[in-house]
Parts: structure tokens; sequence; C-alpha cells
């Protein structure tokens, strides 16, 4: 009686393992098939970029440029009057804002951030290393040493002032 029942649950596993090995060969074959599925696509894929890089070379070529520019644009070579000198050139570019107003630009160089120690691998110049983790004790990371600011400079003088000063008519 015993050897029946375990007559029976071996080949009830066999018909299991077998049923399994099955689909696991099923599954490979589906596999297999998207994958030669997915190289066709990409041979293709590979042969479309071909046919536009040759294409972009024929509509690249400077010869053909030259043939359309001159076909097309009517263009008249550069005459020597046109060219200045760099004498005539103002020293300053000229002054857009008005008188005493705030340098935009200045501006938003003062009011920046200072950025996020993202890394957190190498310590700050000075600071002390961190201690070792350990799975019990997992703490937040140490804040990073502040950064020094950077001061802009001033792009141009500022104009003088056409506020009088206190005491002064």
């Amino acid at each position: 009686m015993i050897l029946r029942i375990l007559n029976f649950l071996v080949i009830t596993t066999l018909i299991l393992a077998a049923a399994y090995v099955y689909r696991i060969k099923f599954e490979a074959t589906v596999q297999a098939e998207r994958l030669a599925k997915l190289r066709d696509e990409v041979r293709h894929e590979r042969d479309k970029i071909a046919a536009l890089r040759a294409q972009w070379g024929e509509l690249d070529d400077p010869a053909r440029i030259q043939e359309l520019a001159q076909r097309f644009l009517k263009l008249k070579p550069a005459q020597p009057p046109q060219f200045d000198a760099l004498d005539h050139l103002p020293d300053q570019p000229p002054d857009y804002m008005r008188p005493g107003a705030r340098d935009p630009i200045g501006g938003m160089i003062e009011h920046l951030e200072e950025p996020i120690d993202v890394t957190a691998s190498v310590p700050a110049p000075g600071a002390a290393a961190p201690p070792p983790r350990s799975s019990e004790n997992v703490e937040a990371p140490a804040p990073a040493a502040p950064l020094m600011p950077v001061q802009a400079a001033p792009l141009a003088p500022a104009p003088p002032s056409t506020v009088p000063a206190a005491g002064h008519p």
C-alpha cells in the first residue's frame, strides 16, 4: 500500500516536472523568436540610417551647395569698402540701463543658493571624516562645509549719481 502511494507521488512529480520543463522550453522559444524579430528590426533600422547618411552626403556636397547658391541667391562678392577698421568701434558697449538702475544679472548672482553637495563620498576640506556606517546606526549625512561666495566683477563703471548728497543743494 505504501509503495503504491510512493509510486503515485513519484509519477505525479515526474509529470509536473515534465510540464514545468515544457513551459520553460516554450518560453525560451518565444523569447528566441522575439530576439530574432528585434535583430531583424535593428538591421532594418541600420540600413535606413546608412541610406540617410548617403543622402546627407549628397546634399552636403560643397560643389552642389555652391551651384545652388549661384543659381538661387544672386550674391555679389564682398567689396573692400564694406569692411571697417577696428579703431572705429566704440570703447564700451552702449549703456541701455537707466542711470541708477540695478544690474539685473548682478542681482541674480547675489541671490544664488549654495549648491547641494551631491557626492557625499569625499568630505569637504577641513571637515571631520564621517564615522563608518553600520546596519544598526543609519543616520543622515553630515552637512557639507559652506562654500565661499564668489564676487562678480563689475562689467562697467557705474554712472555718476544725479542725486545731490545730503546737506548740499
